[in-house]
C-alpha cells in the first residue's frame, strides 16, 4: 500500500488545483460562469432602480448587496497559467460547500462540511494535477490506485487543508470584493441587459492593458452581482453568480468509500 507520504502529496496537489479556479474570480471581481448565458442588450426596468447613480454607486450598492449574502453559487470558467478551469460551487457562510470542476478533460467533486473537505477525483484528473506538480510517474500511478473511486478525506491543519477552505469561505470570497475600493473607481454603465431571464445594469471598467471587466447587476430585487467577465490579460474568465440565499445541502461521503488521511498518518487502516 501507498505510503501516507504520497497521500499527503496528493492532498497538496488538489489543493493546489482547487485553489487557482475560485480564487482569481474573487480578485477580479474586486475591480468591478458560463459563457453560454451570454447577456443580451434589452431595455431598463421602468423605473430604472438605478435612475440618479452613477455607474460607480451602482458598484457600491452591488458589492454591499452581494457581500451580505449567505449563500450563492458560482459557475463559469477562469483561466490561470494559461490552464482553463472550469467550476459549479454552491456555498454558505458557514464554511460549507459542494461542487465540481473540470480541468484538461478531468473531473472532480469537492464536498466540505463539519471542517471535513472531502475530494473525489476521476484518474483524469488527478494525473493531471499530479504532472503539473513534477510528480514522478511512478508516484502519480501508486497515488490514483490508492484514491481510485473514492474521496480523499481532509481534516483541519492537514496537508492542503488551509488552502481548499478557502474555497468554501464565503465571507472571505465576498470580503474580497470590498477590500481594493479605489480599483473599482472609474467604471461606466454599458447597456442594459438580462441575465437568466433577469434584467441587469452593465457595469464596465477598462484598463491600460486591454483588460475589460464587465459585471452585471441585477435590477430586480437586492442589486446582486450576476455575472462577470474579464476579457483581455492573462487570467480572462467568465462566472455566473445565483442561488443567493438559498441552502446549500452538502452530503458526506459514506465512511467506506473515504481514503482517511489522518488515519493513514498514524498508521491506521483508511
Amino acid at each position: 500500500m501507498a505510503s501516507h507520504r504520497k497521500l499527503r502529496a496528493a492532498a497538496v496537489v488538489c489543493a493546489v488545483a482547487v485553489v487557482t479556479g475560485p480564487a482569481p474570480v474573487a480578485a477580479w471581481a474586486a475591480t468591478t460562469g458560463t459563457a453560454a448565458a451570454a447577456a443580451s442588450s434589452v431595455s431598463a426596468p421602468s423605473p430604472d432602480p438605478f435612475s440618479g447613480l452613477t455607474a460607480d454607486e451602482i458598484g457600491d450598492k452591488a458589492v454591499t448587496a452581494t457581500r451580505s449574502a449567505t449563500s450563492l453559487r458560482m459557475t463559469g470558467r477562469v483561466v490561470t497559467e494559461g490552464q482553463p478551469l472550469d467550476i459549479d460551487f454552491a456555498v454558505n457562510d458557514r464554511d460549507e460547500c459542494t461542487g465540481v470542476m473540470k480541468i484538461k478533460g478531468g473531473n472532480a467533486e469537492l464536498r466540505k462540511i463539519d471542517g471535513i473537505t472531502y475530494m473525489k477525483g476521476d484518474e483524469a484528473f488527478w494525473r493531471v494535477s499530479m504532472a503539473s506538480q513534477g510528480m514522478p510517474d511512478a508516484q502519480i500511478d501508486a497515488t490514483v490506485e490508492l484514491v481510485k473511486g473514492r474521496w480523499l478525506k481532509i481534516g483541519p491543519g492537514q496537508a492542503g487543508s488551509a488552502d481548499l477552505s478557502g474555497v468554501c469561505d464565503l465571507k472571505s470570497l465576498l470580503a474580497d470584493l470590498g477590500e481594493d475600493e479605489e480599483e473599482r473607481r472609474g467604471l461606466t454603465r454599458g447597456p442594459d441587459a438580462e441575465v437568466d431571464d433577469t434584467p441587469v445594469a452593465t457595469l464596465v471598467k477598462k484598463k491600460a492593458e486591454g483588460e475589460t471587466t464587465t459585471v452585471s447587476v441585477s435590477q430586480e430585487g437586492k442589486p446582486y452581482i450576476l455575472k462577470m467577465v474579464k476579457a483581455g490579460g492573462e487570467e480572462p474568465g467568465t462566472m455566473l453568480l445565483s442561488d443567493y440565499d438559498k441552502p446549500v445541502r452538502v452530503v458526506v461521503p459514506p465512511a467506506d468509500e473515504t481514503v482517511d488521511l489522518s488515519k493513514l498518518d498514524v498508521g491506521t487502516p483508511a
